[in-house]
């Protein structure tokens, strides 16, 4: 397997790639996975039977990055996170953040991009308890997430890394 964390570069390979060079592409979309999707996948094939995760909190909030919500990548990271004893997990009904790589840091698009951010995610990740995990596993989604909200989200293997035994 070729494992990625970041949505929008994994899907590169994925979606891009044999666009790009066709057949000269081999198996490398078909080999190329999300981190979680490939967590999910061995805790399915019994692999991650002997892992140990101790409890690290109630309740995640994950906010979905574009390239997991068109390629219907969400459920690995549900699954990914709900390894975790005892830990709720709820996804952000929300469209984009709003940042687009680096679009929402141009000075004429910073506008639209927090207008689409306060459209659903900004105030869900406001009603959250302090002591919610945020999840986003896209790098500009979590900046938008601090910038907007001024809290720190964080991507799906960190917060597994929290809760190793």
């Amino acid at each position: 397997p070729i494992v990625g964390l970041e949505p929008s570069c994994l899907f590169t390979l994925k979606d891009e790639l044999p666009s790009l060079l066709r057949d000269r592409a081999g198996k490398v979309p078909e080999m190329a996975m999300l981190f979680e999707e490939f967590i999910a996948r061995e805790a399915a094939a019994g692999r991650l039977d002997g892992l140990k995760l101790k409890p690290i909190g109630t309740k995640a909030l994950v906010h979905g990055h574009c390239h997991q919500k068109a390629f219907a990548a969400m459920g690995p990271v549900q699954t990914a996170l709900k390894l975790i004893p005892g830990l709720d997990v709820s996804v952000i009904e929300s469209s984009c953040c709003g940042m687009a790589g680096a679009f929402g840091y141009e000075k004429d698009h910073i506008e639209v991009s927090m207008k689409m951010a306060e459209l659903s995610l900004l105030p869900a990740v406001r009603a959250a308890d302090p002591d919610t995990i945020l999840v986003a596993d896209g790098t500009s989604c979590r900046h938008q997430i601090h910038d907007g909200a001024g809290r720190e989200a964080i991507h799906v293997s960190r917060v597994l890394e929290r809760a190793l035994a």
